[in-house]
């Protein structure tokens, strides 16, 4: 596999957090493994990297066989779908935690070397999130208390596939996987550039967003906490915008970039006030 890239090898580690919490008590063992996985290959996928190698490590609040058997055979399979090899992993019993945690290292290889960075007159695309993904869950247990809902354990969506395929076929000036720190991060590949998002007619925040703003959250609390429904963004050359929407599943023409000082403006889609970050 090494023959057929040019650059080197690039490693990424990161795990559920705190939405452990809420698989452990709900044993939603499969969904906790696709949260893992999502945290670590949507990262990947921000520098073109293909994954080929993965260790985990499993921790639990106590021994429990059936959920290990299932972690184990769900990232097996998944791994098996995506050609990557199961290198090593650990499982670790920690009783006095009240949660379970799932943290993955995966290696990857970039085939061309590239920049992450947003261009003046780039359009941007945003790929919907299945909800509140694995960040934010520590808000989201503050606004919810003891409240459970099913989209508490919903899994984070993989794009890697999907971004794979159209760094093979297109031209993407930027990328960025929206997950600590949410729509600030587009700042980290702004240069002398601003991100203007309004465009969000198709993808609209889910209605677990709707309620915590609704209870209280601002603006700009929830655009620098949480996806909104938008998972991952691109920053394209508006001539390939069609050919790349093609490739993509649920996504949109969400917003543009503009010449500034490295900021980011979004029209609410709570409340279509003009958040500035």
């Amino acid at each position: 596999i090494t023959k057929k890239f040019a650059y080197p090898e690039v490693q990424h580690t990161d795990g559920i957090g705190t939405k452990g919490l809420y698989h452990w008590k709900k044993r939603t063992f499969k969904n906790a493994v696709l949260d893992a996985l999502a945290m670590n290959l949507n990262d990947l996928a921000m520098v073109g990297a293909t994954p080929y190698a993965l260790q985990n490590h499993i921790v639990l609040p106590r021994d429990d066989h059936g959920a290990i058997l299932k972690i184990v055979v769900v990232l097996a399979a998944e791994c098996k779908k995506r050609k990557i090899a199961m290198t090593g992993g650990e499982t670790s019993i920690h009783s006095d935690t009240k949660g379970m945690d799932i943290s993955i290292t995966v290696s990857g290889l970039i085939k061309r070397k590239r920049k992450n960075q947003c261009n003046v007159g780039d359009v941007l695309i945003g790929l919907a999130s299945s909800g509140v993904h694995s960040n934010g869950i520590t808000k989201v247990r503050e606004v919810f208390g003891k409240e459970y809902r099913k989209e508490f354990t919903e899994p984070t969506r993989i794009y890697l596939d999907e971004i794979l395929s159209v760094l093979d076929t297109g031209k993407v000036n930027g990328m960025m996987h929206i997950t600590g720190g949410a729509f600030t991060k587009l700042k980290d590949i702004l240069v002398k550039t601003d991100a203007v998002i309004s465009h969000q007619k198709i993808l609209q925040p889910q209605k677990v967003f709707k309620d915590m703003h609704s209870r209280g959250l601002s603006n700009k609390t929830m655009y620098s906490t949480f996806n909104c429904g938008i998972g991952f963004v691109l920053s394209v050359p508006r001539v390939e915008v069609r050919k790349i929407l093609a490739k993509l599943k649920n996504s949109a023409v969400i917003g543009e970039v503009v010449k500034g000082s490295g900021s980011v403006f979004i029209t609410s889609a709570f409340d279509q006030k003009t958040v500035e970050m």
